[in-house]
């Protein structure tokens, strides 16, 4: 009884530290991605390409992204592995204290940006690389303060994708069990994605900006094409951080890996 009670205090232990581990990548990259979300970036110029020029509802776009869409992967990966071992409940936790700490980012910024810069420092930053005259202040408040619509947009999709993700993932395991890992983290994950994207951009740029709603939706198909694309190449990335996760639960006592994942 002895030797039980120390391999499931130390297995407690081991699984604190792995939630503790997976929700700062969670709230980092998730933070990170809405702070580097306001520049927008080529897709195709990374791969030094002309536009694509997709006809989608009767307007052409290219590939035009934010550059958040860097590493919301790690998110989507994070979330579907936080869900897999701490359950429904473990998700909305982490979710809701993310889009707090998003929300009291966003706060300091307004805060910071709205400071009288100092003369000194407006002065050695008076020039672009070209000569040209440049306001550092301005630039400075640009870049760091989004409007209000995106910061909206940005908390109010957050949270219902990851609810959403939630909810499908279990109802997903509920109908294979431990088996086909790939069809409820991709599945769960697409169909969050699809709510996510669409809910940012009616917010931010219909509600609260000039987009009509054919806009708005031929946007979002092209954000959403890449999410879709993102999600099933990653699937053997979780595979794989399974794999590491259940030998560092269950290398020294050698316990069933069914012990650890979520029941709920």
């Amino acid at each position: 009884m002895q030797q039980i009670s120390s391999s499931n205090g130390n297995m407690g232990f081991k699984k604190r530290q792995l939630y503790m581990v997976l929700c700062g990548i969670f709230l980092t990259n998730a933070l990170l991605a809405e702070l580097i979300g306001v520049k927008i970036f080529s897709g195709e110029g990374v791969f030094g390409l002309g536009g694509a020029q997709i006809p989608v509802l009767g307007t052409k776009l290219d590939f035009n992204l934010t550059a958040g869409v860097i590493i919301w992967p790690v998110v989507f990966i994070t979330t579907d592995i936080i869900n897999e071992y701490f359950g429904k409940d473990g998700v909305k936790r982490i979710s809701f204290l993310t889009a707090a700490l998003i929300a009291y980012a966003f706060l300091v910024i307004v805060i910071a940006t709205a400071l009288p810069p100092a003369q000194f420092w407006q002065e050695i930053n008076s020039q672009g690389p070209n000569g040209t005259a440049f306001d550092m202040d301005y630039a400075f408040s640009k870049v760091f303060r989004q409007g209000l619509g995106i910061i909206v947009g940005s908390l109010v999709a957050f949270l219902l994708g990851q609810l959403l993700d939630a909810h499908v993932f279990h109802w997903l395991k509920h109908l294979t069990g431990s088996r086909k890992i790939w069809l409820r983290a991709t599945g769960s994950t697409l169909v969050s994605q699809l709510v996510d994207t669409v809910v940012v951009l009616f917010i931010a740029f219909y509600l609260f900006g000039d987009w009509d709603l054919k806009t708005v939706l031929s946007v979002s198909v092209i954000n959403y094409l890449y999410k879709f694309t993102v999600a099933v190449v990653l699937t053997p990335v979780l595979y794989v951080a399974h794999t590491f996760i259940d030998r560092y639960l269950a290398e020294e006592h050698h316990v069933p890996m069914e012990t650890f994942i979520a029941k709920d």
